[in-house]
């Protein structure tokens, strides 16, 4: 656990997120082997735009692709799927909040997970409470 210091790059954050990774069960594990995992700065603006979102530091992390239940075979050769997590959001999240920042990584990268699946935001949230 890291409590002060520089705060991490983008490389030591990937390397949160993968190391996140490689605890997931099976068969979430295997179902994310194809997805591109990606760290960031900042959401651009064309997707902050397409989201309707204002203020960059409300973005943490997006998936990007098509969902693993929707998927059909007129899917081949659309770019991978992948999931982008934004350094500076989840920063800024950590700096205010309880958890580790290893914990934060995880929540964000499994939440967008989850979409890979096909959950809705609504389905985590109800998978929350009952947990």
């Amino acid at each position: 656990m890291r409590n002060f210091g520089q705060p991490p790059s983008a490389d030591e954050m990937e390397a949160l997120a993968r190391d996140a990774l490689t605890g997931l069960p099976e068969p979430f594990a295997s179902a994310l082997k194809g997805v591109v995992l990606m760290v960031e700065e900042f959401a651009d603006d064309e997707l902050l735009a397409e989201m309707g979102i204002e203020d960059p530091f409300e973005l943490t992390g997006v998936y990007e692709g098509v969902p693993i239940g929707e998927r059909s075979v007129s899917d081949s050769g659309r770019p991978p799927d992948r999931i982008r997590l934004f350094r500076r959001p989840i920063l800024d999240e950590w700096a205010g909040g309880d958890d580790s920042l290893e914990r934060l990584v995880a929540h964000v990268l499994i939440h967008e997970a989850g979409h890979h699946l096909g959950l809705s935001d609504e389905d985590m949230h109800r998978l929350k409470e009952q947990a």
